[in-house]
């Protein structure tokens, strides 16, 4: 019952800062999972089954606004099928130890890449208000933009795999600066790619395994609520204030990974 309810609550919190960020899944529960008790593996398997209900509910709604490029979506879905596999694996070979320390490492990384997402989105609402110049372009015209999206789709789909993560944090600011998509639209695409790339994952992970289905469930559906809380409700928080707080939230939970590396590794080593 005490789990069942810290569970509800890191997902409730994932989604609330998904909606606030477009970010957040498995950031937030893998390690709350780790926590309660779960290997690293499950974990990771575990979130991917979340991580796919909550894209799913704010997908759903984006389509029927009309929002949602399903074409797009396809695009950068489908390497997932490979991709996902590959980082499902990489998560089930890997010592428990090497494991908890990557993810560790992949969470000080999304620090820095959060950073980037603001910058280029800041960038990108400019340019669209006409307040400043287009986003410049990085993509090389001998590259077709189909190449583009199942390049950024597989690398996310790997992502999901490997650590139980929706992958947006990577997929959002690639489209804009390889793609030159709109900021919304590049959201929008996003969200609806992680019902793929999370749902390869979590059918690769459930193989093996590693999803334990009733927490996936909790989680997924506090996070769905959280999700439109997040979006309807709350106040609009700071931008500068919300990105601060989950880098400080990044960096205490990298900080407890190592620690569970370390401890990991030294019960392995005695």
């Amino acid at each position: 019952m005490g789990s069942g309810l810290v569970l509800a609550l890191a997902g409730l919190l994932a989604g609330v800062l998904a909606g606030f960020l477009g970010i957040g899944g498995g950031t937030v529960m893998v390690p709350v999972m780790v926590a309660l008790g779960l290997s690293g593996v499950q974990a990771v398997g575990t979130s991917t089954l979340a991580i796919a209900l909550i894209a799913l509910v704010g997908s759903v709604q984006n389509w029927r606004m009309g929002f949602l490029n399903l074409s797009n979506v396809a695009m950068l879905g489908l390497p997932a099928l490979v991709t996902a596999y590959l980082g499902k694996e990489l998560a089930t070979a890997l010592p428990e130890y090497a494991l908890l320390g990557i993810f560790g490492l992949f969470l000080l990384l999304n620090i820095y890449l959060i950073g980037i997402k603001k910058q280029v989105i800041r960038q990108a609402q400019k340019a669209e208000t006409g307040e400043a110049a287009a986003v410049p372009k990085v993509r090389s015209p001998q590259i077709s933009p189909t190449v583009y999206r199942l390049g950024i789709g597989g690398l996310a789909g790997f992502l999901a795999g490997l650590f139980g993560v929706g992958g947006g944090v990577v997929m959002v600011p690639l489209q804009i600066l390889l793609l030159q998509e709109p900021i919304k639209l590049a959201v929008q695409t996003s969200l609806g790619a992680i019902v793929i790339t999370g749902l390869w994952a979590c059918l690769w992970h459930a193989q093996a395994g590693n999803v334990l289905l009733v927490s996936g469930l909790i989680l997924g559906a506090a996070g769905a609520i959280g999700v439109q809380v997040s979006t309807r409700y709350l106040p609009r928080l700071p931008d500068q204030t919300v990105n601060v707080m989950f880098r400080l939230l990044l960096a205490l939970l990298s900080g407890y990974f190592f620690f569970k590396a370390w401890a990991s590794y030294t019960a392995l080593s005695t």
